[in-house]
């Protein structure tokens, strides 16, 4: 029997009570049923993997577009499903609510919003402004008693802001306005990321995992609650195929064809 929308979010808030458990992102509904097939509890969307699948930049997609995409994945996975709703596809406060009640609609059960404006000039919402877009996110959840778990994002060591002390600030603010769970993607160092745990305890911190170089049982030492990976596994998916690609276009050879995973295991895995 399917598991309900309402399972799948009661089943992710107790994720985030105890331990750390890895989120991992599949870009389209086969990448998510084999994360699910491999045994993750939960999964996430990635904007870049999403977008990069429909042959677009990240950034690039519509809300329209980003909305489809949830529903087909809530519907696809009997898994819990975070949305990267970005910065909610809209400036004003009003208009992210507007945005996050339909993202809510589609079955997901967490969601983020980022305080990044796309700007080079001035790439993180004014304090105030930020603040003001995770509050209204948190009433449009309220409103639909969905339960819902919103995370608020600070991209400051995205966009070379990387004033820890600042993005705690921001994160703690973001907390007091609503948001369950807090995010700080871009942060590495691990005297940085037990800071930043420390400081919004007992909020629930994710970490983005992007390449090696941390284990999940190190960041749970951190006390980190949940990690994901962003776009990395579909980084890692088009680095197979363009690697055998190239060669194919460039040498006119086949070699790298050899490393692709079993047509027949894939079968059986979907099959299943």
């Amino acid at each position: 029997m399917p598991v309900s929308t309402a399972e799948k979010r009661a089943s992710f808030k107790k994720l985030h009570e105890t331990g750390c458990f890895v989120l991992p992102n599949p870009w389209d509904v086969g990448s998510a049923l084999a994360l699910q097939k491999l045994g993750f509890k939960a999964i996430a969307s990635t904007s870049a993997g999403y977008a990069w699948s429909i042959g677009r930049p990240d950034n690039r997609v519509s809300v329209e577009n980003v909305l489809e995409h949830l529903t087909e994945l809530c519907s696809a996975v009997d898994l819990p499903v975070n949305a990267d709703f970005e910065a909610g596809f809209a400036d004003e406060p009003d208009k992210v609510a507007i945005n996050v009640a339909r993202a809510v609609k589609s079955g997901v059960a967490g969601l983020s919003i980022e305080d990044s404006t796309g700007d080079k000039a001035r790439p993180l919402y004014e304090r105030a402004l930020a603040i003001e877009r995770i509050r209204a996110a948190r009433s449009a959840i309220d409103a639909d008693e969905s339960g819902t778990l919103l995370v608020g994002r600070c991209e400051g060591f995205l966009v070379g802001q990387d004033d820890l002390t600042m993005v705690i600030d921001r994160l703690s603010a973001y907390a007091e306005a609503g948001a369950d769970c807090l995010y700080a993607p871009g942060i590495k160092l691990k005297e940085q990321i037990a800071t930043l745990v420390k400081a919004v305890h007992p909020k629930p911190v994710n970490l983005l995992i992007g390449s090696a170089g941390m284990t999940v049982a190190e960041a749970a030492e951190l006390g980190v609650r949940r990690i994901s990976v962003g776009g990395s596994l579909a980084r890692a998916a088009w680095g197979g195929f363009m690697r055998a690609a190239r060669e194919i276009a460039e040498q006119g050879s086949f070699t790298e064809l050899a490393s692709g995973f079993s047509g027949g295991e894939l079968n059986k895995m979907f099959n299943s």
